[in-house]
């Protein structure tokens, strides 16, 4: 087919106008911002999606990452406070909010970043000591990201997170810090052990106070009891006594008889169970004890009663005297000598 001169302008007219529609298209991902320029000039920037410029007036200027985005700080010396030397790196997290100002304020933005961030590194990690530096890393961080995000405002980025990876110090710094803590806790183990053992002395001394009071509380009711105790057989002696003195008084010579022979008694097994007593020797007037046994029978089958009946129906049998322990002398008598005790049941003489 054979074209004239006509056809052929249109179809370049055709052609030209798609060229200039597809210059003028331009597709923007998620995420990402582009800046137009005017013959060189900032006028506008793209937004995600679909967008167009005018062609061969209006170019593409810069297309921007506004995703966050991570910068490694690399490792640097750092002089603490106390003039140690230590070893420091760190991670940045940023993000850019404004395009056109971290295209156009800034240039070689990732490299202004990281030295910024080690700049303010040296500058907060410097002003402290080494200890306060190993045991405060949350405060370096806060302080690092306020530094940080203030300095680069003004380039429309947002500084997120700054964090510190690794502090190394030196090798015999560390080993010196190893004692020391190990000097800490050898410390704090004989505190501990210093604070038990005067914990445990102070206990057992209220054991052994409490102890003594009580015991003395057992000693004082012992010593109130057993003096109540002598207190009532004192008493029951005295009724004992009242009731033998009343028996006297009315002419009843049977009842002193028994109590004398009872106490007599008594004297006597208190000499046979003596520990150290080998030889008991009996006085003269022992013999008639056996005779006065009988008595003391009678009068206590007078006054308690045999089993039979009352006693004041019966009749009162007198005690038979006891037998005589020796014939009668028939030799002249013997010279005079010391007056002895008279016993109460010793046999008359009835010459």
């Amino acid at each position: 087919m054979f074209l004239g001169g006509f056809d052929i302008v249109v179809i370049a007219i055709v052609v030209l106008v798609i060229l200039v529609l597809f210059a003028g298209i331009k597709t923007v991902p998620q995420g990402t911002r582009y800046t137009v320029e005017r013959f060189g000039r900032y006028t506008r920037t793209l937004d995600p999606g679909l967008n167009l410029i005018t062609p061969f007036i209006e170019r593409i200027g810069a297309r921007m990452n506004v995703m966050e985005q991570v910068l490694d700080i690399p490792t640097q010396e750092v002089i603490t406070k106390d003039n140690a030397s230590v070893s420091a790196d760190a991670v940045a997290f940023y993000q850019i909010l404004n395009p056109a100002q971290a295209a156009y304020q800034i240039s070689n933005l990732e490299n202004a970043i990281q030295n910024l961030t080690m700049t303010n590194i040296r500058s907060v990690m410097g002003s402290m000591d080494l200890d306060e530096l190993l045991s405060n890393r949350e405060v370096i961080n806060e302080r690092l990201l306020r530094v940080v995000d203030e300095a680069v405002g003004p380039w429309g980025i947002k500084v997120t997170r700054v964090e510190i990876k690794d502090i190394q110090p030196p090798r015999d710094l560390v080993e010196s810090m190893g004692r020391q803590m190990k000097a800490e806790r050898e410390k704090r183990a004989q505190v501990l052990e210093a604070e038990g053992s005067r914990n445990a002395q102070i206990l057992r001394a209220e054991g052994a106070k409490q102890a003594a009071v009580l015991q003395a509380e057992g000693e004082r009711e012992a010593a109130f009891r057993e003096a109540e105790a002598r207190e009532r057989l004192a008493e029951a002696e005295a009724k004992a006594t009242m009731v033998v003195s009343q028996a006297i008084a009315s002419g009843d010579v049977q009842a002193i008889n028994y109590f004398v022979a009872q106490r007599y008694t008594e004297a006597l097994a208190e000499i046979g169970k003596a520990p150290n007593s080998k030889i008991v020797l009996m006085p003269m007037e022992a013999s008639s004890l056996i005779g006065s046994l009988a008595g003391i029978g009678a009068i206590a089958k007078e006054v308690f009663g045999d089993g039979d009946g009352p006693t004041r129906n019966r009749p009162t049998v007198p005690p038979q005297p006891p037998a005589p322990a020796t014939p009668p002398r028939t030799t002249p008598p013997a010279p005079a000598s010391p007056a002895r005790p008279i016993n109460p049941f010793a046999p008359r003489n009835e010459t």
